[in-house]
């Protein structure tokens, strides 16, 4: 677990502000607490001070290093609300609406971000996906040329794989039958989610079912042409496919399968044809394999706003600051 200290160092350095809209969530004081201890990032608690000082009572734990800001008084709710009603003109939100969507932590977040508030945000210990991408992708939106929002996940394996032990597996969280254009570009901004995070030079494998024209099937014809556009855009990148699971990571059968290819038998980015088999690879090699998998961090948004498990567990909340604040820089 090299990596993730290294991953943690560099978020300490960084000396990013990260908002945690569930500031009132057993799991997400008790990390705060160790994200302070260890100066991780600056953490911002959305919630009511006497709530979040009767909570930390109970729990027994010191926030007191954190920013504590109210959705429900704070005094930049007009200036967010108007900056709302100006992003989403076009939709006919008033001034009304938004100071009432304010209310909620999971909008007042975003906004916060939006505004320079703060550097990027993380939840989802009590909300769902949906409810926290919502706002994200309404008041922040994805990068320039970017479309596709897609999740990540760092996967921690044997050391004979992958980048020293680490593979990055993506999508495995949003986008449940991209088109091939939209998996190119979850190809790209997974490339650059191992650059970014991880600091290694990506080998991006295109699953399939096929390894360079074994199989006819439309759905390796969508692989294909993927492959085809993310090399035009990214002409760069080592990205090759498609490619079956051995032959992207094991050097033999990517020699036997795919030889000349300058990923196959060493790729450490697998960008799955679809979210069924992304979710399901991922949870079989953690679950079966005993891997850590951190994540799903998401990629293609124009700020780090990262969604969590609502099983996660104290550890995955500070590992996921220390990856949020890794992506803000």
């Amino acid at each position: 677990m090299d990596l993730l200290e290294k991953i943690k160092s560099n978020a300490s350095k960084l000396n990013k502000r990260i908002v945690l809209p569930e500031g009132v969530e057993p799991r997400t004081l008790q990390a705060a607490s160790i994200i302070l201890k260890e100066k991780i990032a600056r953490v911002i608690l959305l919630g009511a001070q006497d709530e979040i000082d009767a909570k930390v009572k109970e729990l027994g734990v010191d926030v007191s290093a954190a920013e504590i800001v109210d959705p429900k008084t704070d005094s930049r709710r007009d200036k967010y609300a108007g900056m709302m009603v100006e992003i989403r003109k076009k939709k006919g939100l008033t001034k009304d609406e938004a100071l009432t969507l304010l209310n909620d932590p999971l909008y007042f977040g975003p906004m916060m971000i939006k505004a320079g508030d703060a550097d990027g945000e993380l939840a989802g210990a009590i909300n769902a996906t949906g409810d926290v991408l919502r706002p994200a992708f309404q008041f922040v939106k994805t990068l320039p040329g970017v479309s596709v929002v897609s999740g990540a996940f760092l996967m921690f394996v044997d050391k004979k794989f992958g980048h020293d032990g680490v593979l990055v597996f993506a999508d495995c969280a949003v986008m449940p039958d991209p088109d091939a254009a939209q998996l190119a570009e979850i190809a790209i901004t997974s490339a650059q989610t191992a650059k970014s995070i991880v600091g290694l030079e990506p080998r991006v494998a295109m699953l399939s079912f096929s390894t360079m024209g074994s199989a006819k099937h439309p759905l390796v014809d969508k692989v294909l042409e993927a492959t085809k556009i993310a090399k035009e855009k990214a002409p760069d990148l080592m990205l090759d496919g498609e490619l079956q699971l051995d032959a992207a990571i094991i050097k033999e059968v990517g020699e036997l399968k795919a030889p000349g290819s300058p990923v196959a038998g060493k790729a450490n980015v697998l960008v799955f044809p679809g979210l069924e088999a992304g979710n399901i690879g991922y949870k079989l090699v953690q679950r079966l394999a005993g891997a850590e998998a951190i994540g799903p961090v998401l990629q293609g948004m124009a700020a780090p706003i990262n969604d969590l498990s609502r099983g996660c567990s104290v550890n995955d909340i500070v590992n996921m600051v220390a990856v949020t604040a890794n992506q803000a820089q």
